[in-house]
């Protein structure tokens, strides 16, 4: 009997890795929990980049070459929208608006963002069930040397410059997570903490009330979102050394401390396995690196793999 994998996501890696999850576990036995801390409103339209990233990536219509948006995509609506002096620094492709069009109809309607995710997700023939973080507003901070900033400012229009000092998510106290959440999490033999960036992406999952201890109750085994230190996508390596944190798969693990039953490392990292062993962590080092469909069907079966073998040592 196939494993009830719950995996927690945000951007490219975690896309990644729920893409392989999927190919390799029956559908009615994956979760997709995805961040919802980054979503925005823009030229009136509700985007939600890290839930837009996992389902196309789910879907198979990614971008591939960048890793996030449309394969086959144009730019007829930004052209037109810098032609007529609007703003053009986060970049919408046309088939791209068309989801954001939709969704922000569907939530004017009153429909939840968990229901519209769920629509999408059917209407482009996504078999798994993906779950936004909560139906409720809740955006992540970024705190910096040059004073607070939403997400996407600091990450989109300023490309990550500013120092980053912290993080808060405005309103998670009083968010809940979106129906589902808490059920797919108690009911999961095994949830994964997908190689996504653990301050941005994963904390602002497990910030809402319930989440980490729901998680916590089950085998619980993340994947480094590092490769020889360095981040493959996005700001992580940037954002632990402005915190002062090592990029090694310690660090990661004990950024995650208290949940943790395991850690996937990257065999371009130094062997950790002694030392995490020390914790109380099992470890498998591999190749984390997914260029191929191959390497995310790969990596997500050690994956599973290696947690089923942790979840029985736990119940040993």
């Amino acid at each position: 009997m196939a494993l009830k994998v719950v995996a927690l996501a945000g951007g490219v890696g975690g896309a990644k890795l729920s893409y392989g999850l999927a190919q390799t576990l029956p559908s009615e036995n994956l979760t997709v929990i995805v961040n919802t801390g980054d979503d925005f409103d823009h030229l009136g339209l509700r985007v939600c980049p890290d839930l837009d990233t996992v389902v196309y990536t789910l879907a198979g219509v990614a971008n591939r070459q960048t890793g996030w948006g449309r394969d086959r995509e144009t730019w007829s609506f930004l052209e037109t929208t810098g032609a007529l002096g609007g703003p053009t620094w986060f970049r919408l492709g046309d088939r791209d608006v068309a989801l954001h069009v939709h969704r922000t109809r569907r939530l004017r309607e009153g429909v939840s963002l968990s229901e519209v995710t769920h629509e999408v997700s059917r209407a482009m023939g996504i078999r798994c069930t993906v779950l936004p973080m909560t139906d409720d507003d809740v955006r992540t901070v970024v705190v910096t040397d040059r004073g607070e900033m939403p997400f996407q400012e600091y990450f989109v229009r300023r490309a990550c410059e500013p120092a980053v000092r912290g993080f808060r998510f405005a309103g998670i106290e009083d968010s809940r997570p979106a129906p589902g959440v808490l059920d797919a999490l108690l009911a999961a033999d095994l949830v994964v903490l997908c190689p996504s960036n653990p301050w941005v992406s994963i904390d602002p999952i497990l910030a809402l009330p319930g989440v980490r201890s729901a998680a916590g109750s089950r085998t619980v085994v993340a994947v480094s979102p590092l490769v020889g230190g360095k981040a493959v996508k996005g700001p992580a390596a940037k954002m632990a050394a402005e915190l002062s944190v090592e990029p090694t798969p310690q660090a990661i693990a004990a950024h995650y401390s208290g949940l943790l039953h395991g850690i996937v490392y990257d065999q371009a990292d130094p062997d950790a396995g002694d030392a995490l062993q020390r914790d109380g962590l099992r470890s498998l080092r591999t190749r984390t690196l997914m260029r191929t469909d191959r390497d995310r069907r790969r990596l997500a079966g050690e994956v599973v793999d290696f947690g089923t073998t942790v979840a029985q040592r736990e119940a040993a």
